[in-house]
């Protein structure tokens, strides 16, 4: 299954900047989405720790694109599903 097609199924995720990084920050956050257009100053640090972390960090789609994909009517920057869901 392609990691899009797991985030649109998801049912625990979290969607957001702060609310990603602190998915992250906790271990709770299994793969996470970071939108191609994003703003790298903005993203870096969500790259970066699941990088350190091991979490599967996907650089694809574009925010509106992603917003859609997590259920949202506007664009996300970032998206994470959390642990029990990535299987």
């Amino acid at each position: 299954m392609l990691p899009e097609e797991k985030l649109k199924q998801a049912a625990k995720k979290v969607v957001g900047l702060k609310q990603t990084a602190k998915a992250v920050e906790k271990r709770t956050a299994a793969m996470v989405f970071v939108a191609q257009d994003a703003d790298e100053r903005v993203v870096r640090s969500i790259i970066e720790e699941c990088a350190a972390t091991g979490i599967p960090c996907h650089r694809t789609l574009g925010m509106d694109e992603l917003g859609k994909l997590a259920g949202i009517q506007v664009g996300a920057a970032a998206v994470a599903i959390l642990a029990d869901e990535s299987r």
